[in-house]
């Protein structure tokens, strides 16, 4: 230190102790900045190594629901599509819903008015003949309607000749099964042919002929019946080709027949009547059993044990 020169302070004020032989004390020593070191350059992430191979089984994944179509959806008085169809398939499917809006009101609409309106002319007034062309125009329109369903329908069998043939077509039983199915339905047309006549007849114990509304309403409600004969007289050529759609409809039309016999059985018990409840007893007895074999026999034509 020089002479004169002032003696720096320490860290906390106080003076430092002198210098010793070999310079400042080590705890008084500025210290010297390094500057870092820069680490040399690594691999962030190990290189990718493949996961290895699990034993475990293929979980079974539910199948992707395809968008639906607008008119698929529930809640619009139509029923849902199959998530399957081909483009081809729902066009024709969509189509087919299309037309059976305006047959069902063609029809429940055309077939009161024309016989309500012609009872009307004949009893009351010739005003009942308008009324009645307006119905017969309704019901030429349902008609029509109904005719360019079954020329779809005929389409959409085409290029479905797998879900509508049986792939045990060629088997003994099948065939058997085929044909006992088509008795059946066969029957039914039978059954449903007598329910009209019953309608009919027992029409004119309710009054139904002696005023035009009646008379409307109970040529509208021996359609039903009427309609079920000629849907199943149509499933009998498929049940030929063993085509199990028919077995189907047969014991779908059985049930709405069960459940008319049941009405009559019903209404017998409440009146006493010997000979509707023996009638209804026996129809339900053969609807009972025909339901049964219906299932079974569309079963065998599946290739299905029954």
């Amino acid at each position: 230190m020089y002479p004169g020169q002032q003696q720096p302070m320490g860290p906390y004020g106080q003076q430092p102790p002198p210098a010793g032989p070999y310079g400042q004390s080590p705890q008084y020593q500025q210290p010297q900045y390094q500057q870092p070191q820069q680490p040399q350059y690594q691999q962030p992430y190990p290189p990718h190594q493949p996961y290895p191979q699990q034993g475990y089984p293929p979980q079974p994944y539910p199948p992707q629901q395809q968008a639906q179509a607008p008119g698929g959806q529930v809640g619009e008085g139509r029923m849902r599509l199959d998530p399957h169809l081909t483009p081809a398939q729902r066009e024709l499917a969509l189509k087919i819903q299309a037309k059976s809006k305006p047959m069902a009101y063609g029809m429940v609409l055309g077939i009161p008015l024309t016989f309500g309106g012609v009872h009307y002319g004949i009893t009351q007034k010739p005003l009942g003949f308008v009324a009645a062309l307006a119905g017969l125009g309704l019901l030429a329109f349902g008609v029509y309607s109904l005719m360019q369903m079954q020329a779809l329908k005929r389409q959409l069998r085409l290029i479905t000749a797998d879900a509508w043939r049986s792939p045990a077509a060629h088997l003994p039983g099948a065939r058997k099964a085929a044909t006992q199915a088509a008795y059946l339905n066969g029957l039914l047309v039978l059954l449903s042919l007598a329910a009209t006549g019953y309608l009919l007849h027992k029409g004119a114990g309710w009054g139904a002929y002696g005023n035009s509304f009646g008379f409307g309403a109970l040529m509208t409600a021996a359609a039903l019946p009427f309609g079920m004969a000629l849907a199943a007289a149509t499933t009998v050529p498929q049940l030929l080709q063993v085509i199990p759609a028919g077995a189907r409809v047969g014991r779908s039309l059985y049930s709405i027949i069960f459940v008319l016999a049941t009405t009559v059985t019903c209404e017998g018990i409440k009146s006493h009547a010997v000979g509707p409840v023996v009638g209804g007893v026996v129809a339900l007895l053969i609807c009972g059993g025909a339901m049964s074999l219906l299932g079974k026999a569309a079963k065998r034509m599946r290739g299905e044990r029954g």
